[in-house]
């Protein structure tokens, strides 16, 4: 086993959408500096970004009953809801300027519109979707929403789901047009696929095993080559760890006072797959129903419509899982590794704060299959066994940490960026929105990281998401013009269809 050591300005790790998207921010913004990425795996986008484990529902808010709460006074709390939508605005403004310069081709690969639904039923349920409906649909962000609780309309929006349905109790659901189905891993492929054709160095089967800071506060970076058996020693003026569930081990070897004191809890995910095609010709929508009480954020049921390629697919769930590793190509002994001296109070504060969620864990893990069929039901009534079948999809890594609202180990569900006090290292933690909002995400990172650059990046920004550093919610016009451009960029809708909207 040999060592070499090398220099670059910028240090990339994991090849998910995330490194693709700050990576292709930063060659269009700093086109000179050089860029490299490792990757353990063989591929781009196998992780959280591969279609098969990520839900690609373009997380614009529009269906996400969990984005929208109950305030105590009974009016609907929209905060997070706009932060949300706007977030998922930038992706498509950054999206649509990569495709108009002809830096990621044949959109449709990518993404494509497809109906967000929310649907309930009982008296309290419906109600309270109907408070929601009435908020929405008079903020510009949420325009052309439509309710009903009338069951012939809901036949018409979801046969599947409305067909043999008992009549009895009220059913209720909102439905918008401009949803979206997002493909990430074919984004992350494509975005690599770019950045590899403008001197991008990408590393596959590189696994990143230390790193440290220098005396200049630069950073020294230790990568095992699996396919040489050596290790490379890479220096970097920027390391961005965004690793996944992996990021956790990364943040915690750098020794930056800002990851002290951060636990993980990981959650798997498991769906239900359809294999009739009979059946996946009859849905075509994402619909989104009411979490069960107790069950973590991530697990909102959802019936989805899903384009993997050009196949068609139906999935229902997520059920929860839970398994040790923080990747799904992780080591059983990720859990316990990641506890260490100075966020073990934190860990053991949220295990005792947490019993609820691990009972609800306790209840998936051990379902059969006809239970998880029985929560099926409850969507499409008249589901046969033999047309569904249970795939494991991603991994995903929950942040624990001390809060002023939550107190000693609360656990958070989120994107969260943690980076370093003089801007040179960053790493991605947490779950969804994820994928959906990493535009956002990815500028916030440059905002935190480089600052002195902004002044004179600003500009580009702007030219490449025009609704950088404004609040959408307070332009309508700005809304409506990012609608019509990007839709058109990405083959969201025929321009007939712009003309008469």
């Amino acid at each position: 086993m040999s060592s070499r050591e090398t220099n670059t300005n910028v240090i990339l790790i994991g090849a998910g959408i995330m490194s693709a998207t700050l990576g292709s921010l930063l060659k269009e913004l700093a086109p000179d500096w050089n860029v490299t990425v490792f990757e353990k795996l063989g591929k781009t986008g196998e992780e959280s970004s591969n279609e098969w484990n990520n839900a690609g529902t373009g997380h614009a808010a529009l269906c996400e009953l969990n984005y929208t709460k109950e305030k105590s006074d009974g009016s609907i709390d929209l905060s997070k809801a706009i932060n949300i939508n706007e977030q998922f605005q930038e992706s498509r403004q950054f999206w649509s300027y990569l495709v108009n310069h002809g830096k990621l081709s044949n959109p449709q690969e990518f993404i494509r519109p497809l109906p967000h639904m929310s649907l309930v039923w009982g008296e309290d349920n419906v109600n309270f979707l109907k408070k929601r409906f009435d908020a929405m649909s008079q903020n510009p962000l949420f325009q052309g929403m439509e309710y009903s609780e009338d069951p012939e309309k809901l036949k018409e929006w979801i046969p599947l789901i409305m067909k043999d349905r008992d009549s009895h109790g009220p059913v209720a659901a909102t439905k918008m047009d401009t949803g979206t189905d997002v493909n990430f891993g074919s984004l992350s492929r494509k975005m690599f696929e770019h950045l590899e054709s403008n001197d991008v160095e990408v590393k596959y089967h590189h696994s990143v095993k230390d790193l440290k800071r220098t005396r200049d506060g630069n950073w020294e970076v230790k990568v095992f080559d699996a396919k040489n058996d050596k290790l490379e020693v890479r220096k970097a003026d920027f390391v961005f760890v965004g690793g996944g569930g992996g990021s956790l081990h990364l943040l915690q070897k750098s020794g930056i006072p800002e990851g002290r004191g951060i636990g993980g809890f990981p959650v798997s995910g498991q769906f239900m797959v359809c294999n009739n095609p009979d059946v996946i010709k009859k849905h075509e929508a994402k619909v989104y129903g009411k979490a069960p009480v107790g069950a973590p954020p991530m697990s909102v049921p959802h019936l989805d419509t899903r384009y993997i390629g050009e196949e068609k697919s139906l999935l229902f769930g997520p059920f929860a899982g839970f398994s040790p590793k923080f990747l799904k190509t992780g080591s059983m002994l990720d859990l316990i590794t990641s506890v260490k001296p100075n966020n073990v109070l934190t860990m053991l504060a949220a295990g005792a704060k947490e019993m609820p969620l691990t009972k609800y864990l306790i209840q998936q893990v051990l379902m059969s299959k006809e239970q998880r069929m029985e929560a099926l039901r409850e969507f499409i009534p008249n589901a046969k066994s033999e047309d569904w079948d249970l795939v494991v999809a991603g991994q995903r890594v929950q942040v624990i940490k001390d809060t002023e609202e939550g107190g000693k180990g609360t656990l958070q569900f989120g994107t969260e960026v943690v980076s370093g006090a003089n801007g040179s290292i960053a790493a991605l933690l947490g779950a969804s929105p994820g994928a959906s909002t990493a535009v956002h995400v990815m500028m916030d990172v440059l905002e935190k990281c480089f600052p002195q650059h902004m002044p004179e990046w600003e500009p580009k920004l702007k030219e490449m998401v025009p609704s950088y550093g404004q609040a959408l919610v307070e332009n309508p016009e700005l809304i409506e013009e990012i609608h019509q451009t990007t839709s058109r960029a990405l083959g969201l809708v025929e321009e007939k269809e712009l003309v008469l909207s």
